[in-house]
């Protein structure tokens, strides 16, 4: 869908929407258009700049777009409250996964298809500098997004303090850590992922309850943040069905 118009944008930016792609005029200078722009930018939204003959091909005919357009992914997303009470539905102890700066919409939407085929309650990612379920994810999730719950978070080391006091236990999945394979992982589990070439955050990593690592036997010493995530999610569903 696409939306146009410095207001429209603006609200869709402040309100969290889903936005693949941000279109603006090219040379704009004025105060409002300064505002939006930076708060595309702490978003972590992708702009792009065009000239407005380009802005007016996309728009319908004498649409007011004021330099501005922009194509937003209908997506739902949940609350942490959700996720704890689907899993109290299901009678299970909550299974979460957190994605600390995932920006590739591949590695989301593979992270989506294998937390649903494991049963994972829920899946949290920060509502900024990440990607977002976009038509992307939706696609390379084959149909999965529809079904497992996303949670946006403010901020991720607050998301795992709470999730803490609920009495989940939340491990980093990262370099250095304890066996993944010698951890116990039955019970309330979160396990964090970290982006692409970062890996997950130092603070966010000391705020964990522990760190698991997957052995490497080869040159290479880390996997793509899908394959992990799949790895460490399909280790604690193998300890559960003991």
């Amino acid at each position: 869908m696409k939306i146009y118009g410095r207001n429209a944008v603006s609200e869709a930016i402040k309100s969290g929407k889903t936005i693949d792609r941000l279109v603006v005029q090219e040379g704009l200078r004025d105060a409002n258009a300064n505002s939006i722009i930076n708060e595309a930018k702490n978003a972590g939204i992708k702009i792009f700049f065009r000239d407005k003959t380009a802005l007016d091909r996309e728009c319908p005919p004498r649409a007011r777009h004021q330099g501005f357009l922009a194509e937003v992914t209908d997506f739902e997303y949940s609350e942490l409250d959700d996720i704890f009470a689907y899993a109290e539905e299901r009678g299970e102890p909550p299974f979460i996964v957190i994605l600390d700066g995932v920006e590739d919409p591949h590695n989301l939407g593979s992270v989506l298809r294998v937390a649903e085929c494991a049963g994972v309650h829920g899946v949290l990612i920060p509502r900024h500098r990440s990607v977002s379920v976009n038509d992307t994810v939706v696609k390379v999730s084959s149909g999965a997004s529809a079904y497992v719950r996303v949670a946006k978070v403010t901020n991720i080391n607050d998301a795992i303090a709470e999730l803490k006091t609920r009495g989940v236990w939340v491990y980093a999945a990262d370099m250095d850590g304890d066996d993944l394979y010698s951890t116990d992982l039955k019970g309330a589990i979160a396990f964090v992922i970290g982006g692409e070439g970062k890996g997950v955050k130092r603070l966010t990593r000391e705020l964990c309850d522990g760190v698991v690592s997957i052995p490497m036997f080869g040159h290479v010493n880390s996997l793509n943040a899908s394959v992990a995530a799949a790895v460490v999610i399909y280790e604690k569903v193998r300890q559960s069905a003991k």
